[in-house]
């Protein structure tokens, strides 16, 4: 398969592989295009959001204590007959929301306006692939710090590392229930006390692992497999207050099920922690999770229904390099098969808002202005709606509605950014080669800058990657 020609796919590189051109970024790729993208690629990992630096552990004592100043306050306006909705717990509140807003405006913020885009890209994707959702109010508070510790510094390492940092950070330990799966057969299973709390066996993690995570549902495993790989991480837990590992990943060995475990036809002998670990470095290094992850990584980068070529080409570089992710992005950037010019791809909301940014070169100020827009557009800051993350295919993003919000953003947003610009010069910088002759004619009898930049935004060519 030939590639395009330069100038095409130094477009493609900023505008498909990337986050969207900033002014003059095309042109700083068209030298050489995927050296531009392979240059992105570094060991230590994806940029970190310039956040409060507050990591999950603090922000998890900082819910505990509010948790405790809303029962207090609840116990005694039940005895005075008072306002529960007390100052202290409305201030404690409203410091947990600005927590995880200010997370997602610094994400945001970096998005709009790094050098790197296709590094943020692929750090994105990978947060997207382990979800974790503000869907409950305690992992809303640690998403942030959960991107920050568990993804970010794993992205170009092994993908084992990265399985097993995501599933034993506290934040997916709370989203998925982990925390307190027991044993049922384990010394703490066998309390009386626990067992009147409803304590027992939680299969949530086990099952998006190896559903979402690493095989797929296509791999063909069982119910089984799924409550034996649940059985052999009972016991990933998290830390108490008075505990030495406070509010941090914790293996309690009285809560893990003894005896030997089968998943997926492996046996796995008595070890304690070791033996769920042993499960994961053996799901992370099969041939089926090296399909579903190539799968997901064409279908993100490069259309719905992406060239089955593709997909073989990055199966084998998963396979051969032992799942090495700084050499599967480097096998994405340099597949012939990733350049085709068509952009297939509909950008989702925060695709579009961030992409939008970058094009004049600027970056959302206000969470209180950045969340409205995006929960508007459908895809509410940090809220997948399920484990399985925000969907990719263009039939969710491109309803009729869903366009026509688009376009009163765009209005908006021109009304702001477009009296300082030409709109020959600012389509030319945002689309490159990728500009076709109809859009950049409507854009030039534009009856005003604002009218031309909102045409420019809502074409096909800007919409799509």
């Amino acid at each position: 398969m030939s590639l395009p020609p330069t100038d095409m796919m130094a477009a493609i590189a900023v505008t498909r592989f990337g986050l969207g051109a900033r002014p003059g970024e095309i042109a700083a790729a068209r030298s050489d295009p995927r050296g531009f993208l392979t240059a992105q690629i570094r060991p230590q990992g994806a940029d970190q959001p310039q956040a409060d630096a507050e990591s999950s552990a603090q922000r998890l004592s900082d819910f505990r204590d509010y948790q405790m100043q809303k029962r207090d306050a609840k116990a005694a306006a039940s005895v005075t007959g008072g306002d529960p909705k007390s100052d202290p717990i409305k201030d404690a509140r409203k410091m947990l929301r600005d927590d995880t807003g200010g997370d997602f405006l610094a994400r945001a913020q970096l998005a709009s306006t790094t050098d790197a885009a296709f590094r943020e890209r692929w750090a994105l994707f990978w947060a997207n692939h382990f979800t974790v959702s503000a869907t409950k109010q305690v992992t809303g508070t640690v998403i942030g710090p959960f991107e920050q510790e568990a993804i970010r510094p794993h992205v170009f390492g092994r993908f084992e590392d990265l399985l097993v940092a995501s599933s034993t950070h506290p934040a997916m330990l709370l989203y998925l229930d982990q925390a307190q799966s027991i044993g049922p057969d384990s010394r703490a299973g066998a309390s009386t006390k626990l067992r009147a709390k409803g304590a027992g066996l939680n299969e949530n993690l086990a099952r998006e692992i190896m559903e979402l995570h690493t095989v797929g549902v296509e791999a063909g495993y069982s119910q089984t497999d799924v409550t034996e790989f649940a059985r052999a991480m009972t016991g990933f837990s998290i830390g108490r207050p008075q505990e030495e590992h406070a509010f941090q990943f914790l293996f309690r060995d009285n809560a893990h099920e003894p005896g030997a475990r089968t998943v997926m036809g492996r046996r796995y002998g008595q070890g304690g922690q070791a033996q769920a670990l042993a499960v994961m470095r053996d799901l992370a290094a099969g041939s089926q999770t090296a399909r579903h992850v190539a799968t997901k990584l064409a279908v993100h980068f490069v259309g719905d229904d992406p060239p089955p070529a593709l997909v073989a080409r990055l199966e084998r570089s998963f396979s051969d390099s032992g799942g090495r992710l700084d050499d599967l992005a480097r096998t994405l950037v340099t597949a012939p098969e990733a350049w085709d010019p068509a952009p297939a791809k509909f950008k989702t909301p925060y695709e579009f808002a961030i992409s939008t940014w970058r094009s004049v070169g600027g970056q959302p100020q206000a969470i209180g202005k950045l969340a409205p827009v995006l929960t508007g557009l459908g895809q509410k800051p940090f809220s997948a709606p399920s484990p399985k993350g925000w969907p990719e295919e263009a039939q969710v993003w491109c309803a009729p509605d869903a366009l026509i919000k688009r376009l009163r953003f765009s209005e908006a947003f021109a009304a702001q950014a477009a009296d300082r610009l030409d709109p020959v010069d600012f389509a030319q910088s945002t689309l490159g080669a990728r500009l076709t002759p109809p859009v950049a004619k409507a854009v030039a009898r534009a009856e005003t800058r604002r009218e031309a930049m909102a045409l420019l935004l809502m074409s096909p060519e800007f919409q799509r990657r």
